[in-house]
């Protein structure tokens, strides 16, 4: 098995560090650190108090706990949200409620999953021409709904 990378956390003091709850889990749960609000429609940044220190040719993406969605209409707005790793501050989450009725938020609760995945950055070259493929420059629902 090829070694894991490191993320250094630096958090505040009582706020619970991101956690996987399953061995084959993918994302890491991560906490509020504030007490707050979030009425229909409305979106609100969240703290979690927690700085990370994400590898380089790495990124830490923001997504969604499906449970929170399903249950109050609650989720990540800007999903997945991408944190570079020369960001050093502190994780936040924008959360949005699609729900009908306040969604309230207090210090410890799961409010999102931190997945670590890899990057490559690539060169951009401009060209007059692009290559051939059978799908070609279909988009959205070319390729049918069954």
């Amino acid at each position: 098995m090829a070694e894991r990378p490191v993320v250094r956390i630096k958090n505040v003091e009582g706020v619970a560090a991101p956690e996987y709850k399953t061995s084959g889990a993918a994302g890491a749960d991560v906490c509020s650190a504030e007490n707050a609000i979030i009425h229909p429609g409305e979106w609100l940044s969240i703290s979690t108090g927690i700085f990370l220190e994400v590898p380089a040719d790495h990124e830490c993406q923001i997504r969604p706990r499906s449970g929170l969605a399903m249950k109050s209409g609650v989720t990540v707005l800007n999903s997945p949200g991408c944190i570079d790793s020369d960001y050093r501050g502190e994780i936040k989450v924008l959360l949005i409620n699609h729900g009908t009725a306040d969604y309230s938020i207090s210090v410890g609760d799961r409010i999102a999953q931190l997945v670590i995945a890899p990057v490559t950055q690539v060169i951009f070259r401009a060209v007059d021409e692009l290559s051939d493929t059978d799908r070609g420059t279909g988009g959205f629902g070319s390729t049918g709904m069954k």
